[in-house]
């Protein structure tokens, strides 16, 4: 049900996105989606990537603060009212989104979603008539 999310905190200033991309090119790994927020001094970058596990090794050895997270990869059609579908389901059940972001890669279109009670979220999600992508699905 759930696809794994590398979120790095890093500083925010010049050439630290350059570096962990850097690190995820020379592991070979792609990255699907990403979002970014910043703060004055510090930055939290999230991804969904091919290999999470092996993302997280990667930057941890140097020197990355790395973590993963079970987050909902949803699919959603490309047409109006898809994502008041996905927030309408949600919300009818009382769960808060967190945070979201989108995911397009070829022909898969997803959004991210960080739900305050991923397992409910997830079965809400699935009995309103969504679908959910893992890992797999989303790296083909």
């Amino acid at each position: 049900m759930y696809v794994k999310q590398i979120s790095v905190f890093m500083e925010n200033r010049e050439g630290r996105l350059e570096q962990v991309t850097e690190v995820l090119k020379q592991q070979g790994i792609n990255i699907l989606s990403l979002s970014m927020a910043d703060t004055t001094e510090y930055g939290m970058l999230r991804m969904v990537v091919s290999d999470p596990e092996l993302a997280k090794n990667a930057l941890q050895e140097k020197g990355f603060s790395a973590r993963l997270t079970d987050v909902l990869a949803v699919r959603l059609e490309d047409k109006s009212g898809e994502l008041y579908k996905l927030t309408h389901i949600l919300g009818a059940k009382g769960i808060n989104i967190e945070y979201m972001y989108a995911l397009a890669s070829g022909d898969c279109r997803a959004m991210i979603v960080k739900a305050s009670n991923g397992e409910t979220a997830g079965n809400a999600i699935l009995e309103g008539g969504l679908t959910l992508y893992d890992n797999e699905e989303l790296c083909r």
